[in-house]
C-alpha cells in the first residue's frame, strides 16, 4: 500500500489503538494490497474516550461493556450493578485499554 496513505490512517487513527501497536499496524498495512484500502478507509472503531465518560456515567448498568462488544460482562455488571459498584469504579481505570483491544482485533480480521 501506498506510504502516503498508511501514515495518513496512522496519524489520523492513532489514539484508537495502543502506542505499542501501531509500528506492526504500520508494517501490517505497508505490506497489504492498494484495493483493502477502501475496506479499510471505512472501519469504524470505538473512541477510547468516549468508553470513558459512558463508564463514569453508566458503567454500574454494564453499558461501557455493552458498547464495546462484550455482551457477556455487560450482563454481569448490569446484574449485579457494577460488582455492587466495585467493578464500576475499576473499569474506569481498566475500559479504555479494553477498548483499544478491541479496536486492534477488528483491525486484525483485516490485517490478517
Amino acid at each position: 500500500m501506498d506510504v502516503k496513505k498508511v501514515d495518513m490512517f496512522v496519524m489520523s487513527n492513532g489514539k484508537f489503538f495502543e502506542s505499542s501497536d501501531m509500528n506492526i499496524i504500520r508494517e501490517k498495512l505497508l505490506a497489504l494490497d492498494d484495493s483493502q484500502w477502501s475496506s479499510l478507509s471505512v472501519m469504524q472503531f470505538k473512541d477510547p474516550t468516549t468508553s470513558l465518560i459512558v463508564s463514569i456515567l453508566a458503567g454500574s448498568l454494564g453499558v461501557d461493556r455493552f458498547m464495546i462488544g462484550d455482551t457477556g460482562l455487560g450482563v454481569g455488571k448490569l446484574l449485579t450493578c457494577g460488582g455492587l459498584g466495585i467493578w464500576a469504579i475499576v473499569d474506569w481505570f481498566l475500559i479504555q485499554k479494553a477498548t483499544r483491544k478491541k479496536n486492534m482485533a477488528k483491525i486484525q480480521q483485516l490485517l490478517y
